[in-house]
């Protein structure tokens, strides 16, 4: 037997940790065994990066939109991804950011700023670069949903949903 929640068309959406800013990082999102998410250019409004960090070895990539290596992730975390694992501890909350890239905190302190220092300190790999043109499609696909005109009737991309009750 299925729980009512189960049974909905809808997923449970959950508040964000703390209110943010979209300006700088647009997209983060904890899904495919990886912290990932756009971040805006800090110098070129054309700009955004398309940053990452798997979960456990905390291998990270950091590229353009048009897949340019980003200059400051050599060796260690940029800027980038600096403010990617900040604004997701604001989404998410930093004890499910760190519990999801399997951080263990020593100091039992759990801030963006002690998860971005525990997975430097084990000086993470370069990851796949390929993970980048599926994070950037997302975004670009959330973005289109934002363009669309308010209307109740259906989304032909959305109709996989099973209603929520029978129709008469």
């Amino acid at each position: 037997m299925l729980s009512a929640w189960e049974e909905s068309s809808v997923a449970r959406v959950l508040p964000p940790a703390r209110p943010r800013k979209l300006a700088k990082v647009p997209f983060v999102e904890l899904a495919d065994g990886r912290l990932q998410g756009v971040v805006s250019s800090g110098s070129d409004i054309g700009r955004v990066y398309v940053s990452s960090v798997a979960a456990g070895d905390f291998a990270f990539t950091c590229s353009t939109n048009n897949n340019r290596p980003c200059g400051g992730a050599h060796g260690g975390f940029c800027k980038h991804i600096e403010a990617l694992i900040g604004e997701a501890v604001l989404q998410y909350g930093a004890e499910r950011v760190a519990r999801y890239l399997r951080v263990e905190l020593a100091n039992g302190r759990s801030e963006a700023w002690d998860i971005t220092r525990t997975m430097g300190a084990s000086r993470p790999p370069q990851g796949d670069k390929t993970a980048a043109a599926p994070v950037f499609s997302r975004f670009l696909r959330h973005l289109a949903y934002l363009e669309l005109v308010p209307t109740t009737t259906p989304l032909p991309e959305m109709q996989w949903f099973p209603p929520t009750r029978a129709v008469a």
